[in-house]
């Protein structure tokens, strides 16, 4: 176990859910064919998305997601310019669309993803790759995180380190939010979760373990009803925390809002 990206102990076969209401399989596959076209549009345009402004690529990443058949509800207003972290815990690939949604911004992810078919090209372009085994060259990944905040970009992290599915969840690490305290930078938390129309979680967007995007992908465009939760917290201005352990327990701490604590509250029923 990596000391800078842990594992979750989060698998298919424990963690999701067997049954739920799902599609007829034509729709399912044209869901597949929609995403994996936009996704392949997002890799074509990719060499020039440090000139597209943020609202096609808001869109972009919106489409991806209602393409899936995924609902969306989002509460709260991200900051729109100037340096900032956004940080969030993270249980499935859909998270990644989702966040590019509040506010587009590098990405920071494991090395991994550079692999990933036809996502790997946007991945490589969009991105600040951490090395999950050299732990030696942390200071010098929390440096290029600080030098992109101090640049006035924005920059996703899942402080958690792995995905989990959702019922349970980890804790927040707190490397990255040095580089937040050294550029001088807000904090901005986003709080995800999945369930279906009508009320109840669902583990089915869960990309956990062994399991392989595609499969992950598949569960998702299969699935009927499904509605993701994004919940876009204060954020938490800089100087307010003397160091990044305390910076990361305020980021961590539960909404307040008693619908999405509702919602929340069903994942771990």
């Amino acid at each position: 176990m990596s000391g800078w990206l842990p594992t979750a102990p989060c698998t298919p076969r424990a963690c999701l859910s067997p049954k739920g209401p799902v599609t007829a399989v034509p729709r399912a596959v044209l869901r597949l064919a929609a995403v994996t076209a936009l996704v392949a549009v997002g890799a074509a345009l990719s060499p020039f998305g440090g000139w597209m402004p943020a609202g096609p690529v808001r869109w972009w990443a919106r489409t991806i997601v209602r393409a899936a058949g995924v609902r969306v509800r989002v509460t709260g207003t991200a900051e729109s310019d100037g340096g900032l972290l956004l940080v969030a815990n993270h249980i499935s690939w859909l998270d990644i669309p989702l966040l590019a949604a509040v506010r587009p911004a590098r990405m920071l992810a494991k090395a991994e993803i550079r692999r990933w078919p036809v996502a790997g090209p946007i991945a490589a372009r969009a991105t600040l790759f951490i090395d999950r085994d050299r732990l030696r060259a942390l200071p010098d990944t929390v440096g290029r995180i600080a030098a992109v905040l101090r640049g006035g970009g924005a920059v996703v992290a899942f402080p958690e380190g792995s995905t989990w599915c959702g019922r349970a969840h980890g804790s927040f690490r707190r490397a990255v939010f040095q580089a937040a305290l050294d550029a001088g930078v807000p904090v901005q938390p986003v709080r995800l979760g999945y369930g279906v129309a009508g009320g109840g979680a669902s583990t089915a967007p869960a990309f956990v373990g062994e399991d392989t995007l595609l499969a992950s992908v598949w569960r998702v465009v299969s699935a009927r009803g499904l509605v993701a939760e994004v919940e876009i917290r204060p954020a938490i201005p800089p100087n307010t925390h003397p160091n990044r352990r305390t910076l990361a327990l305020a980021a961590q701490q539960p909404t307040t809002t008693p619908e999405l604590d509702r919602f929340h509250a069903s994942l771990v029923a």
